[in-house]
């Protein structure tokens, strides 16, 4: 009699997926048969388990160990060491830093992309490493809503930071008209932190649009066309990047003028409305925000501006924002801006109206809260209490002891001595590369664990090898997706890769403070210890909980439909004074006095000129870049599997732009381009689109920095973008705000060397 046990089920940030293996080696995988629409990402798993760009052992830089001072890190060699050697070489540096300089001259990096498990999680492993040996400058906030996450808690209270939105089927019940401001990209739904194990965008747009019986009005407000599918069918306002906030403020001015504000709503709900309302009407500052006004700066029709603000009032309208439309200067104004039209349209707190931010930046935002529980390695204190906002991290290399302004108080950049990311590649995510390559020689040392030859990899002086997803076991999963899901080690580690947590235990153990950090637990005994957790929550929701053996084997835990639809803000709605929101006032601050305390700001939404602009355009720097995330791969991971290279052109990104801005540049399709501004250059293949607006091109994050001098050999559009905080309140990264020149590149492309790993030169023979 044949088993029917299932095949292995695994998961990535990409989905869940069954993975059969023969011989230790994966043969193919298969769907999650749960999953209507699986991604095509995961296919890069087979190939880049034993990719040439793995890092198989531990290696230290030939320049650190020769006292270069930093001056060759992303252009050297290295050498190799056995694990024993590298451990002790690296706790020997943290050790010597903490003795000289104290635990303040530590910082500690990760992003937490690297693995959909909990128990592996990179950046819960690096916080609690670093406090188990006393503390380490860390990071709050992150780059895809950091200026949100600081912003938003003054103005509408904690508990609107994460997948906190309304229901994408109370949307799809009771809304009539959805204002998406940056699209619903389909891409976006691809990922999910934690892992999925069903992606929803089909089904969501069908309902909403028409295809599935949907009576939604989708207007997809965004320079692109594309930020919603063609086939949706859905009306498309191009709007100029950086302005959005410009255009609502217009929306709202009409709404108010026309007499069709709800008072009633603003009185009992909002904290002084009075400021805004002046500041609309041009009673404090002399200039009324009419569609006239927003016409100028946004390039709408003032009379397409005034007609879709006539259209709103006595509607259910949901405002919804992407994350991307905050990581711009003052990107924090199009979200209090936001907040502000759906206050005045009194549609806070219904069935399908209000705002919200982030549907259509990730695959979770808007799906039920099946409130799934995960559970990884519980938290320790640090103890130097330091921390930077994330994208401000060369600003603080650079610039140690500087004063800076962040969240309502002056804080002071530490000098550090050593730096230690894991699950991160900074290379990727931050913004003017060259500044930041400046910024990654000032260390002492750089110590970086990662399983990949990535460019944060090639700029440290010691890098460990670690396993990845498909090399150990672990649980993973979304609070709003319906699966908990088994994450199957089914290979064996590649070459002399080891799990962080095994690397942070034996540093740990090595700087006398093994026993805190693992508390006598190994990877495994913690997965044990995180299925009681998980399991006594499910219980105490009277949810019948399966033996672990029997989850393991099964690949994944259903949790049950919730019974109704999830409305934000509708307790705070329905009783203000039994549920306040978690602000001074305990309203939503359309007014705030914490805001008005920071330089330039008034204290209520406002547009501010983003300075780096389409309405500061020059010869030089004609066009408008916007970077979005990349369509296959996720951030830079995976950049060199078979399945992204599909999509590029002589392995580099396609640029899109429009025919008109083609033509005056004699650029046909597929003819190579380079992409420049004062900040550095970098190149890509033409791919000429109506869709995208005039003045404006888009080029994809994620292509792997490739430095010659200021110019990126490769496709990354951060080499471009300006590193500066999206204001003194959120510290947020700007990487929307940039202009560049683009030009055909008649020359031959110069070779790319991130291709393969940097020279190592094997022990025996250093």
């Amino acid at each position: 009699m044949t088993s029917t046990k299932p095949l292995p089920l695994a998961a990535s940030h990409w989905g869940a997926f069954r993975v059969e293996t023969v011989d230790g080696k994966v043969r193919a995988l298969h769907p999650f048969e749960h999953d209507p629409r699986p991604s095509r990402m995961n296919e890069a798993w087979p190939e880049m388990l034993d990719h040439p760009l793995r890092v198989a052992r531990p290696v230290v830089r030939k320049g650190w160990l020769e006292g270069d001072k930093g001056a060759a890190r992303g252009e050297d060699s290295y050498v190799e060491l056995d694990w024993d050697e590298a451990l002790d070489l690296v706790a020997g540096e943290i050790g010597r830093v903490r003795r000289d300089h104290g635990n303040g001259a530590l910082f500690g990096g990760s992003y937490g992309w690297s693995s959909a498990g909990r128990i592996h999680h990179a950046r819960t492993l690096v916080r609690r490493f670093f406090a188990a040996i006393g503390g380490h400058v860390d990071q709050e906030t992150n780059y895809s809503y950091g200026a949100a996450m600081a912003f938003l808690p003054r103005i509408v209270g904690d508990n609107m930071i994460g997948s906190s939105v309304t229901s994408l089927a109370s949307i799809r019940e009771n809304t009539d008209i959805f204002l998406a401001f940056g699209g619903l990209p389909a891409k976006n739904w691809e990922i999910q932190s934690g892992g999925i194990g069903e992606h929803r965008y089909d089904g969501f747009m069908a309902g909403v649009t028409g295809q599935d019986g949907g009576r939604v009005r989708t207007i997809n407000v965004s320079p692109y066309r594309k930020d919603i599918e063609d086939q949706f069918g859905v009306e498309w306002l191009p709007v100029r990047p950086n302005t959005d906030a410009a255009l609502i403020m217009a929306l709202t001015q009409v709404v108010v003028a026309e007499g069709k504000a709800e008072t009633a709503f603003l009185a009992s709900h909002v904290n002084d409305a009075q400021p805004y309302l002046d500041y609309l009407s041009g009673k404090s500052d002399g200039v009324a925000k009419t569609p006239e006004w927003a016409a100028e700066i946004t390039g709408i029709p003032a009379d397409q501006i005034r007609d879709l603000a006539l259209s709103l009032p006595g509607k259910r309208v949901m405002v919804a924002l992407n994350w991307s439309l905050q990581r711009s200067r003052h990107g924090e104004q199009p979200y209090w801006a936001a907040i502000a039209l759906a206050c005045v349209l009194g549609q806070v707190g219904l069935p399908g109206g209000g705002f919200a931010f982030g549907y259509g930046s990730s695959n979770a935002m808007g799906n039920p809260d099946y409130k799934t529980p995960l559970a990884g390695l519980p938290g320790l204190k640090n103890s130097t209490g330091l921390s930077i906002p994330c994208a401000r991290v060369s600003d603080m290399l650079l610039n140690p002891g500087a004063d800076y302004r962040y969240d309502g108080e002056t804080r002071t950049y530490p000098e550090i001595k050593l730096v230690y990311w894991a699950g991160g590649n900074p290379f990727h995510h931050h913004q003017d590369l060259n500044r930041l390559r400046e910024a990654f020689r000032q260390p002492e040392t750089i110590i970086v664990n990662e399983g990949y030859w990535t460019s944060t990899a090639r700029h440290a002086d010691i890098v460990l090898p670690t396993t990845v997803t498909l090399e150990r076991e672990d649980i993973g999963g979304a609070s709003r997706d319906r699966f908990l899901l088994a994450m199957h080690k089914v290979v064996e580690p590649y070459a002399g890769a080891k799990d962080d947590y095994d690397i942070f235990a034996a540093l740990a153990e090595r700087l006398g403070n093994g026993e805190t950090f693992t508390e006598g637990r190994s990877s495994a005994d913690w997965l044990g210890w995180a299925w009681e957790k998980i399991s006594g929550r499910l219980a105490s929701r009277g949810i019948n909980v399966p033996e672990f053996q029997d989850f393991w084997d099964q690949g994944y835990l259903k949790m049950p439909e919730p019974t109704e639809d999830y409305v934000m803000l509708s307790d705070f709605r329905a009783d203000p004074l039994a549920h306040p929101l978690s602000t001074p006032s305990g309203k939503i601050e359309l007014y705030s006095a914490l805001a008005a305390a920071e330089p330039g700001q008034p204290g209520h939404p406002c547009w501010l000129d983003p300075e780096e602009w389409l309405g500061t355009a020059t010869s030089d720097a004609p066009l408008h870049l916007l970077t979005p995330q990349p369509p296959r791969k996720l951030h830079g991971q995976m950049d060199f599997s078979s399945y992204s290279r599909e999509g590029k052109v002589q392995d580099r990104e396609r640029l899109q732009l429009n025919p008109a801005d083609a033509e005056a540049r004699g650029i046909k399709d597929g003819d190579v381009l380079r992409v420049f501004n004062a900040r550095g250059a970098c190149f890509a293949i033409a791919q000429i689109d109506a869709g995208v607006m005039p003045g404006v091109v888009l080029l994809p994050t994620g292509a792997t920095y490739d430095p010659d001098g200021m110019t990126d050999r490769s496709s990354n559009p951060n080499v471009l973008t300006r590193d500066i905080g999206t204001s003194e309140l959120g510290q947020g990264c700007s990487a929307q705000s940039c202009l560049v020149q683009v030009a055909r590149h008649d020359a031959p492309l110069p070779p790319l060397r991130v291709t393969q790993p940097p020279v190592i030169t094997a022990k025996k023979e250093a």
